[in-house]
């Protein structure tokens, strides 16, 4: 008996959508290579995943054009990472919605905090995910910023935006 139905040739381009997107681990994965964490190590231990589960979700979103295979320098070896494709990028606006939602709609826990995102470019946090709230201005991953407070190092943070600030990625890039 199959897990879930295969959409992919569905006429509605929401299913079609969801064919690709509607695992969770993918959403988290993208979320992770836009914040620089494209190596495989990284992501298994930023996520938190089994290294079968994550290895197959990648190969799926290589396949589905979410993510492109980037050589890297590991010392004198050379290894393989993951990069966002144009197609990854453009689900910013989708994540960005989707912390605005979860902040909105499911109980903080404990030790959690506002996750303001800042638009680099006019320096405010936008409350919006593919325009930028204060100025207008659409909305992409190379200009943006995640502060995430439950994230504090030491001599981090700024007035009133205390923890880990994440500079999001452009597609194709591999940090």
């Amino acid at each position: 008996m199959a897990l879930r139905s295969d959409w992919s040739e569905a006429l509605c381009p929401v299913g079609r959508s969801l064919d690709v997107l509607g695992d969770p681990w993918v959403l988290l994965i993208v979320r992770d290579v836009l914040h620089g964490r494209g190596r495989f190590d990284t992501l298994r231990e930023s996520l938190r995943i089994s290294e079968a589960v994550l290895s197959r979700r990648l190969h799926s979103m290589v396949e589905a054009g979410l993510l492109e295979r980037v050589d890297y320098q590991d010392g004198a070896r050379t290894r393989q990472g993951y990069a966002a494709t144009e197609a990854a990028a453009d689900l910013l606006p989708i994540l960005q919605q989707l912390a605005v939602w979860g902040e909105k709609h499911t109980m903080m826990p404990t030790g959690g905090a506002h996750m303001p995102m800042i638009h680099d470019t006019c320096g405010q946090e936008t409350t919006q995910g593919e325009v930028c709230s204060s100025c207008g201005e659409v909305l992409v991953s190379e200009a943006m910023t995640w502060v995430k407070p439950w994230k504090v190092e030491k001599g981090e943070g700024q007035e009133g935006q205390k923890g880990t600030r994440e500079k999001l990625q452009p597609a194709g890039t591999l940090v």
